[in-house]
């Protein structure tokens, strides 16, 4: 007994090691984190072969929130249980949690507002998510009927901007799938096999459900702030299909318009979230520190996780066979065509309306977005580039 306690420990110790050391490596965005994940798990490793790794990417796919982070997560459960998992977590996300709640108190302390690099930072931003938006288009709308899908949930949104037109418009979408596109599913689907029981994965989506019921009745009950910094991420959490950059338009609309932030800040947090390695999700750590200090950061980083913990948990005993369904795969089809319009109504608003104000923010904007997209310059050095970009663009004006 004491033998496998201490073989127990080990493998915990082990996933913690490895996961840190892709938390502090995996610059790039979801793609590039699981090319590292596959090097290093894979690989490496050889925690899990190929096949049952490909698996797992296409079921952390169909599921709202980080990819990549839920990628690690179910890694993480299959070589040590639920505790890996968690550990998992931990370790590929803690170095850009420090790195941005440093970043917000720096922002606070020195009114970092008038400060050049963080208009170059915005400007940074718009190039990101012009390529997150092109690279989402290529793959979640490659006919016209869901580009026409794409391009009436923007234009909803433009027009009526809030967090639940967004909610509906996904409903919407969602709906539009099912009778569209079930005919254009997958017929050949790759079982999978995992050691959760149904009945936990079942209590898992039970707590998932009560907390967003039961959130925002409590919410509106109480003023405190710290219980609607958790109601908010969590339900962001719970309802962002399409990674990370899709996070962006989600949190935007429910603290930007309700003056929780101003535009300023929310832009130059994105910007500098580029420049960490790990999830994008970890731009909640700033702006949780931007609303109550360290302990808002800590409240809104949990949030806006929890529900890829509990999705995982619940989907994995049930998504093997739910995937092979016709209906399901249509639904998410409409789905993630709507993710596409909600970030082109975004990249316009805040994204463009806050970050380019002449010309020569113009040019720098296009130059950082041909090196990111045409040259794959690594997102981390854009952030570089850009500031030093604007500082000489400043110098020469």
């Amino acid at each position: 007994m004491a033998k496998s306690n201490k073989t127990k420990l080990q493998t915990l110790i082990e996933i913690l090691l490895t996961s840190t050391k892709l938390g502090l490596t995996s610059f790039g965005g979801p793609v590039a984190h699981l090319a590292y994940f596959k090097d290093e798990y894979i690989d490496r490793r050889k925690w899990l072969d190929d096949r049952t790794y490909a698996d797992i990417i296409a079921i952390c796919q169909f599921l709202p929130g980080p990819a990549s982070s839920q990628v690690g997560i179910s890694i993480g459960m299959l070589r040590g249980g639920l505790l890996g998992g968690l550990i998992s977590w931990f370790g590929f996300t803690v170095p850009s949690i420090i790195v941005l709640i440093v970043f917000a108190l720096m922002y606070q302390t020195f009114s970092l507002d008038d400060a050049g690099f963080i208009h170059s930072l915005k400007i940074v931003a718009a190039a990101v998510v012009l390529h997150a938006l092109i690279g989402l288009g290529k793959k979640l709308t490659p006919d016209k009927t869901r580009l026409a899908i794409a391009i009436v949930a923007a234009s909803i949104m433009l027009l009526y901007p809030s967090a639940w037109m967004q909610i509906l418009i996904i409903l919407g979408a969602g709906l539009v799938g099912l009778k569209l596109f079930t005919d254009k599913a997958e017929s050949k689907v790759q079982p999978f096999s995992v050691n959760i029981s149904k009945k936990l994965g079942l209590s898992s989506l039970g707590i998932l459900i009560s907390l967003l019921i039961i959130l925002p009745i409590l919410n509106r009950l109480s003023d405190n702030p710290l219980l609607n910094i958790f109601d908010t991420f969590f339900r962001v959490g719970s309802l962002v299909f399409g990674g990370g950059h899709v996070v962006l338009p989600m949190i935007e609309r429910e603290v930007v318009p309700t003056g929780l932030l101003t535009a300023n800040e929310f832009l130059a947090g994105y910007g500098m979230a580029q420049a960490v390695p790990g999830p994008l999700f970890t731009f909640s750590s700033y702006l949780g520190t931007m609303m109550e200090g360290v302990t808002g950061a800590i409240v809104a980083t949990v949030a806006i996780f929890l529900p890829s913990f509990l999705l995982i948990i619940a989907a994995l005993p049930f998504l093997n066979e739910l995937r092979k369904r016709a209906t399901f795969q249509g639904i998410l089809m409409g789905v993630n065509a709507s993710v596409v319009g909600i970030l082109l109504a975004a990249f316009y608003d805040p994204v463009i309306s806050s970050s380019i104000f002449s010309t020569a923010d113009f040019a720098l904007g296009v130059i950082l977005f041909g090196l990111l997209n045409i040259w794959k310059v690594p997102a981390w050095l854009i952030v570089i580039l850009g500031v030093v970009g604007g500082y000489i663009l400043q110098f020469i004006s």
